[in-house]
């Protein structure tokens, strides 16, 4: 079982470095050109906040731009959130119905591992290389705001990060379920997913029949602007998306240990 959680992990681990290069990178690029845009910004922050529907969905009418926790929030936050659930969709859309579209799951399961033992290690690995993009980010993160000086309220940093970790992986375990249903390597499915769920949190941020149900999207419970502006969570969304992440699991268990597979 061990040997087959490391085999999936090496198998992605190139995914993994052009993601945490491209969103990490992008991320401490975008924290360090701050200082040379806040001048700007000051004069700039009340026009983006006077934008309307634009504004609100962005989180422009809570945080000021031309502050660090705000530039981060609107920029750094978008760039990570939708980087780190692209990223988790496309490997967890992926670890079960590959075996079925690469032809190999008749010697996969020929070995002396049950398919729950499978499944744990294919999940293991999704959910280790989600940490492992959170944290090195995370990391880089920190480098570029500390080479630029500048201070971040620590705890709802933190806060922010942890939902992000959780919404990810919530999106990771939403993907791998549905791959328990395919043949087929359906990535495109998982990414429009992520796609979905993020459009739909930002039109239930502007249209108000919408708002009550805005906790559908786990988009909700991580939204920087939220969590840095009040220091606190969406707790009703926090609790519905973790369980869809549990009923998530659990259909990927129950399907495919029960599957007719295709060699």
């Amino acid at each position: 079982m061990f040997e087959l959680y490391k085999h999936e992990v090496k198998m992605y681990i190139k995914t993994l470095i052009i993601w945490v290069l491209c969103a990490g990178g992008m991320g401490m690029v975008c924290i360090l050109l701050f200082s040379s845009v806040k001048d700007s910004m000051s004069g700039m922050a009340e026009s983006f906040a006077s934008m309307g529907a634009f504004s609100d969905a962005f989180g422009m009418t809570q945080l000021s731009i031309a502050t660090l926790q705000g530039f981060y929030a609107t920029e750094v936050g978008m760039v990570h959130s939708l980087g780190g659930a692209m990223f988790a969709a496309i490997i967890s859309c992926v670890m079960l119905s590959k075996e079925e579209d690469a032809h190999t799951s008749e010697f996969l399961f020929s070995l002396p591992v049950s398919r729950n033992k499978v499944i744990t290690s294919k999940l293991g690995a999704v959910i280790t290389h989600i940490v492992i993009y959170n944290l090195v980010c995370v990391i880089v993160y920190v480098m570029g705001i500390v080479i630029l000086g500048e201070e971040m309220p620590i705890k709802e940093y933190c806060i922010f990060h942890i939902m992000q970790l959780v919404m990810h992986i919530e999106i990771g375990v939403i993907c791998f379920g549905i791959s328990a249903f395919m043949k087929r390597n359906r990535m495109g499915i998982g990414l429009g997913i992520v796609l979905f769920l993020y459009a739909y949190d930002l039109m239930a941020r502007v249209i108000p029949d919408l708002s009550d149900f805005k906790v559908i999207s786990p988009f909700s419970y991580a939204n920087a602007a939220d969590i840095f502006s009040t220091g606190e969570v969406d707790m009703t969304a926090l609790m519905i998306g973790i369980i869809v992440m549990v009923v998530s699991a659990i259909t990927a268990y129950r399907v495919y240990s029960k599957r007719d597979l295709a060699t």
